[in-house]
């Protein structure tokens, strides 16, 4: 019955939806402009990337969380008396299938909420 609701809600809002694309998938929809020569998964790598070029060592956790927001994963351990926190960003694809994995990702490893270290070298030296 909810589908049978869905799908007549659907085919009498479409004649209105001209120049919007909607993908609907998992109970989520994601809306994008016809026309649009860059999708806004590109649109955010791009700028995760252009925000973490820019960072300064020792930055701090809070202002880093307030240029690129939300990050795709989180870590977070206690080594001896020291605490990480491992934020990671999107900023490459490799699967192209639609969904977000740690390796299409740029790790920020920060140390006592300092940034000490960008991408996947500075992950592996937390990790050894």
């Amino acid at each position: 019955m909810k589908n049978e609701k869905t799908l007549l809600i659907a085919a009498l809002t479409a004649p209105f939806l001209t120049g919007c694309v909607i993908a609907v998938s998992d109970g989520e929809a994601e809306g994008h402009w016809a026309g649009n020569s860059s999708s806004s998964w590109q649109a955010t790598h791009k700028n995760n990337r252009e925000i973490i070029s820019g960072l300064a060592m020792d930055s701090s956790y809070q202002s880093v969380l307030n240029q690129l927001k939300t990050p795709n994963f989180t870590e977070l351990l206690k080594k001896q008396d020291d605490v990480y926190q491992v934020l990671f960003y999107a900023t490459h694809s490799i699967h192209s299938d639609g969904k977000m994995t740690k390796d299409e990702c740029t790790p920020l490893v920060f140390k006592n909420d300092k940034l000490v270290g960008i991408g996947s070298s500075a992950l592996l030296m937390l990790t050894n």
